[in-house]
């Protein structure tokens, strides 16, 4: 009997795995990794001999009409559910109700002091708030709380051989990430990650850890595990991206109407504030450079802000507006918790 376990246990595993050291990507590659990062063709051949395909991760790469369609599993109480969700809310409110959750303030409130040395230390040199700093680690991994479930090594090899929309952008991943292996001295086996491969607190993907990461607690190597090389790398992103110290993120503005539609809205267009007839600050504010319009959808109305160039900056992280008005908000309810 105890044979006969071991022997489906033995299948499974071989089902569940593939070996790629055939595949003509994976040959180069091995072929690359062998001659610009002196790494052996053996344990090259060992690492993708078993690789595990994360069918999910595939599947959000893979264009919408080559998906195969799955089954609608939910109840007939959770489809009510998501219903009733979609009425109440707008795409803003839907977006932002979890992520500038009461509960992730909380959470960034009680990480920012226990971390608040490295914080001000960070601050200090990069000339980065810190709380907005805090606004990424939150929305990126919960302050450490959801790092991600995906095997890295597997993830990023499945999504480099597998046909998908994004081959080459993977292939280079997973090269930058094997690389880090040796550098930082990890088993690239061993290391959880995002569906896309992104790692750490900031969920940076692997090819950004040489022109951003920093090694701030000295240790000799970059961990995005670790607090102190997080905040820093964070910090460091958002200086090389051309944040601007003292100046603000965003702020709300007036206008007539419910639902606004006199001018373009996004992060990549931008305004001078006294072309921008009927809209105004909703309080004082001297920031005198371009502006964008940033237009939050709720469900009776649409609310407007401008943002600034740092705005633009938290874009960068993630090429979304809404993405950087969750940043800025979390960031800035953080910022008043700190002070209650």
């Amino acid at each position: 009997m105890k044979i006969i376990v071991f022997m489906f246990f033995i299948m499974l595993y071989t089902l569940e795995a593939k070996n790629y050291t055939k595949h003509p990507q994976a040959i180069a590659v091995i072929n690359e990794l062998v001659k610009k990062h002196y790494f052996s063709r053996s344990e090259l051949h060992k690492l993708f001999s078993h690789v595990k395909v994360q069918k999910s991760a595939l599947r959000a790469f893979t264009p919408r009409h080559k998906q195969k369609r799955q089954k609608d599993t939910r109840t007939l109480a959770q489809k009510e559910k998501a219903k009733r969700l979609a009425n109440k809310y707008g795409s803003w409110g839907r977006y932002s109700r979890y992520i500038v959750s009461d509960n992730r303030v909380a959470s960034g409130i009680a990480y920012m002091k226990k971390h608040r040395k490295i914080f001000e230390r960070v601050e200090k040199k990069y000339g980065v708030a810190k709380e907005y700093i805090a606004g990424i680690i939150g929305i990126e991994s919960a302050f450490g709380k959801n790092v991600g479930k995906y095997p890295v090594f597997d993830t990023l090899s499945t999504l480099t051989f597998e046909k998908n929309r994004r081959n080459k952008f993977f292939k280079k991943q997973l090269i930058e990430f094997l690389r880090l292996s040796k550098t930082e001295k990890f088993n690239p086996k061993n290391v959880k990650g995002s569906y896309a491969g992104a790692i750490g607190l900031v969920q940076f993907m692997p090819s950004n850890y040489k022109p951003y990461g920093v090694d701030f607690n000295k240790d000799g190597r970059i961990s995005l595990q670790n607090p102190a090389d997080a905040i820093a790398s964070v910090a460091n992103y958002f200086k090389k991206h051309g944040w601007r110290t003292g100046e603000p993120v965003a702020t709300r503005v007036k206008y007539s109407g419910t639902r606004f539609k006199k001018y373009k809205t996004g992060y990549k267009h931008t305004y001078h504030r006294q072309y921008l007839k009927g809209i105004e600050p909703r309080q004082k504010w001297d920031y005198k450079n371009k502006v964008r319009l940033i237009k939050l959808n709720k469900k009776n109305y649409d609310e407007l802000w401008y943002g600034t160039r740092n705005f633009r900056v938290i874009t960068r992280y993630n090429h979304s507006a809404y993405y950087a008005m969750a940043v800025h908000q979390l960031a800035q309810k953080i910022k008043v918790g700190l002070k209650e």
